[in-house]
């Protein structure tokens, strides 16, 4: 997998991690202080979960070789597809109406998010695994840990300043790209 590529699969993954730090931003009036903090633990999420499914499609690999790259496209095709169906239907993010005030309630909430955010990252890490060797794997989950913590700062600053983001339009794009990487990942193995 190429630069461009990573970035690319890193921008489809946290396209619900902006809308959540934007829609919590604006809802709490949060500060940049808990915005960051808020974007590093999203990212850490991000960067956890396909890195733990790298490791089970690692292990997997050995037994399921002969169709890894079948399995690869159809879960990257899937979570694009339900991307593009919650986009086209419109079907909001999660974010939190109160942030809690304590400093540990704000962790506990912020990890609840990460891993809200995060679950479609454990099934494209399955996909990353099967197709790439794990040291390949770690510099692509860490682009996607890095690149949404920055998405997430974008977020909270958007979300600070009252600048809607379009939802349905990013969940439909982030499909399309999920989607086409998946594509990709089967024609490589078929030619």
């Amino acid at each position: 997998m190429t630069f461009v590529e990573a970035l690319l699969l890193s921008l489809a993954l946290c396209v619900d991690t902006l809308v959540v730090s934007a829609a919590t931003a604006f809802r709490t009036k949060m500060t940049y202080r808990r915005g960051l903090l808020m974007a590093l633990i999203l990212g850490f999420c991000q960067f956890a979960f396909p890195l733990a499914g790298a490791i089970i499609g690692d292990v997997a690999r050995a037994f399921i070789e002969a169709v890894d790259h079948w399995i690869a496209f159809g879960l990257l095709a899937f979570i694009g597809g339900k991307m593009i169906l919650d986009g086209i239907r419109g079907e909001e993010g999660v974010a939190e109406e109160k942030t809690p005030d304590s400093h540990r309630s704000l962790i506990y909430t912020y990890f609840l998010l990460g891993i809200a955010t995060s679950i479609d990252g454990l099934a494209v890490g399955i996909g990353l695994g099967l197709d790439n060797p794990l040291a390949t794997v770690l510099w692509i989950v860490a682009t996607i840990g890095v690149v949404t913590t920055l998405v997430s700062l974008l977020g909270v600053y958007l979300g600070k300043r009252n600048i809607p983001v379009p939802e349905r339009t990013a969940n439909i794009i982030a499909g399309l790209v999920l989607i086409g990487l998946g594509v990709k990942i089967l024609l490589e193995h078929l030619m």
